[in-house]
Formats: structure tokens, sequence, C-alpha cells
């Protein structure tokens, strides 16, 4: 039997340069080997633009069809909108229930995610209890599936970790061994830098977008 990833994209809009190095191509590899569950992350997309979401339909079709062009294919790997997956929140319920308020606080995105909110509205009330919740419903993500393995880079090991301590305190609370501890599964990209020389991302925007070219454009 062949192990599971599962892995998943927030449909911000349009894909970067960052997301085929460091995450699709190494997708596309994955699936010819194990059994893969990519998420177009829509719930965690309405936790920084809960009151943009006029784009949502049209970004979460655009997210599918860039990862159809860079090879992922829907006959080796499971394709699939969170929120059409009910389970995961309803697991993410079950979770939130068990996990201390620390373990989440000191999750190193959620820092650096109220970092940019912080700045950018300038005021701290800005973070809502969604976003607070971000690493739970990750891990509800990857738990749903019993992931064994995650693939991540080596600077978002620490949400893999987090996965694991909670999947275990739910099996010690509950005497069982129903969920797995996923392991991190490291690309071999190097962290892509976008235009300020910092991690490319389209918070920080500093990404280098994909252009579509129209056809009488002169290169």
């Amino acid at each position: 039997m062949r192990q599971k990833i599962m892995s998943g994209m927030r449909p911000t809009g349009k894909l970067h340069l960052g997301h085929y190095l460091g995450v699709i191509d190494n997708w596309v590899k994955l699936q010819e080997e194990y059994d893969c569950y990519f998420s177009v992350a829509d719930w965690h997309a309405l936790t920084t633009k809960y009151d943009k979401t006029e784009n949502l339909r049209q970004d979460i079709l655009d997210v599918v069809m860039d990862w159809l062009a860079c090879g992922i294919d829907p006959n080796k790997a499971t394709i699939y909108v969170q929120s059409l997956v009910p389970e995961t929140a309803e697991l993410h319920i079950y979770l939130s229930m068990i996990t201390p308020q620390n373990w989440v606080e000191r999750d190193p995105t959620l820092k650096d995610m109220a970092k940019i909110l912080k700045s950018k509205e300038g005021m701290a009330s800005q973070i809502n209890y969604g976003l607070m919740g971000y690493p739970v419903l990750m891990t509800a993500d990857i738990l749903t599936f019993n992931a064994d393995l995650v693939p991540v880079g080596i600077d978002q090991v620490a949400h893999v970790e987090l996965t694991r301590d909670i999947a275990r305190r739910f099996n010690n609370v509950y005497n069982t061994d129903f969920f797995v501890e996923p392991q991190p599964k490291l690309n071999n990209c190097s962290l892509i830098c976008g235009l300020d020389g910092n991690k490319m991302g389209k918070s920080f925007n500093n990404d280098i977008n994909n252009y579509r070219q129209k056809p009488y454009e002169k290169r």
C-alpha cells in the first residue's frame, strides 16, 4: 500500500514563481509515488480575506487550472476544494477542544501573518478568531486523510510538528491509536526570495506573478 500525502494551497489570487518552484513542481513528482490529496484551501483563504470574497470562486478555478497546466494529473492525485469536505470542519471543532492555546500561539506562520496584518491595518485587533484557529484547521486538513507525509520546506516543519503534537494528544486523551503522526517530507528547493530579498509571498507584496501575455503584445 502506498503512503498518503496531503498538502494544500490557499486560493488568494494568481499563483507566483514561488508556488511553482517551491510546491507544484514537487507535487508533480510525488503523485507518481504516493496517494496524494491536494486541497484548494478556501476556508484558509477566508482567515485573512473574509471581507474580499467577490473573486474567490474564480480564484479557486484559477488555482486548479494552474495545477493542471503544471502537470498535476487528476488520474494520479485527488484534487478537491476544502469546503466540499465538511468532515474537515467537524474534525477541526473536535481538535480545537484538546489543543492548548499556547500551542497555537507559537505557530511561526501565525506570528508572521499577525505582523503583516498589524503593519497593514495598524492594529492587533485585526487578528480574528478564524486566523487564530488556522493551525488547528491545518491539522484537521492533514488528519482528515490520516496522511503519512506532508511535503514542506524547511521553514514549514513547525506546522507538521504541531500536527504531530495534536494527533498524539488526541490519541493519549482518548486512549487510541486512531490518528497517524505525520512526518514532514522536505522538498529539495531552497527558499524562494521575492523582489525585496525576503521569502516570496503575495502577503508580502514581493511576488513574481504568473504573467499571461496577450497574443498581439510584442515581446
